[in-house]
């Protein structure tokens, strides 16, 4: 069997109650995906690949050169998605000029207030991902981008029962917005190599869980593969120009 990311974080005990627990079934792909890319804006990958020791010198959320080698991933699925006509969601992060919003970040972090200037900088999603005209952007205060947002919404109104998942922090945003969107049944794949996150053991030992419990964790080129083979007349996607009236 193909060794996991996560293998060598597990324990013996850990691998056997995964083997005989009956998680981590494959529940497969629904009918009608979307594509949703979490947070990766350059407070996540930095302005540059570097190693992610340097890089959260001045990015402090960065996870270093990870998040480049996972931005060309994301690249490829979103082109895929585009040529087939599927949804391309992508969220970013907000916050006010006096830091206010940072509510409950300030408790966990003490970087938390650094530089707003940079800070607006950085929630620009990075610029060989752009969303285009036509693509959906959800800004977000709090991890999942369900939360708070019109996300579930848009979903429903595209008549979405599949989310492809891709982006930053895998044991942060990622793990909150796919445990949401489980737990408004929709199914969840996740771009294994289109998730990133600055703690490797973190990264591992979160797709283990989600694995097991919440999404099929795919390699991209499977997910490639698949999305070849949607039909490319399911949506009737945003125009991305004004409609006159």
């Amino acid at each position: 069997m193909t060794a996991r990311i996560w293998d060598r974080f597990l324990t013996e005990r850990d691998k056997e109650v995964f083997a005989n627990s009956g998680y981590g079934r494959r529940a497969g792909f629904g009918e009608r995906p979307a594509l949703l890319v979490i947070d990766v804006n350059y407070n996540f990958t930095g302005d540059k690949p570097a190693k992610v020791t340097d890089s959260i010198v001045q990015w402090r959320n960065s996870c270093g050169a990870e998040g480049w080698a996972a931005v060309e991933v994301i690249e490829s699925v979103i082109d895929v998605c585009r040529s087939r006509n599927l949804p391309v969601i992508y969220s970013t992060n907000s916050r006010r000029p006096d830091g206010w919003d940072c509510t409950s970040r300030k408790w966990k972090n003490h970087r938390a207030l650094e530089a707003y200037e940079q800070e607006e900088h950085g929630n620009r999603i990075v610029e060989e991902i752009a969303p285009q005209p036509q693509d959906i952007v959800i800004v977000k205060a709090k991890p999942s981008v369900f939360f708070g947002t019109p996300l579930l919404s848009y979903l429903i109104h595209l008549k979405v029962d599949t989310l492809i998942v891709a982006g930053v922090a895998t044991s942060g945003c990622v793990r909150a917005t796919v445990t949401d969107a489980f737990s408004n049944n929709l199914r969840v794949t996740m771009v294994e190599d289109g998730c990133f996150d600055r703690s490797e053991a973190s990264h591992a030992v979160s797709l283990r869980d989600l694995d097991a419990k919440y999404a099929d964790v795919i390699h991209s080129s499977e997910v490639l593969n698949h999305l070849r083979t949607v039909p490319d007349n399911l949506f009737e996607l945003p125009l991305g120009r004004v409609v006159s009236t």
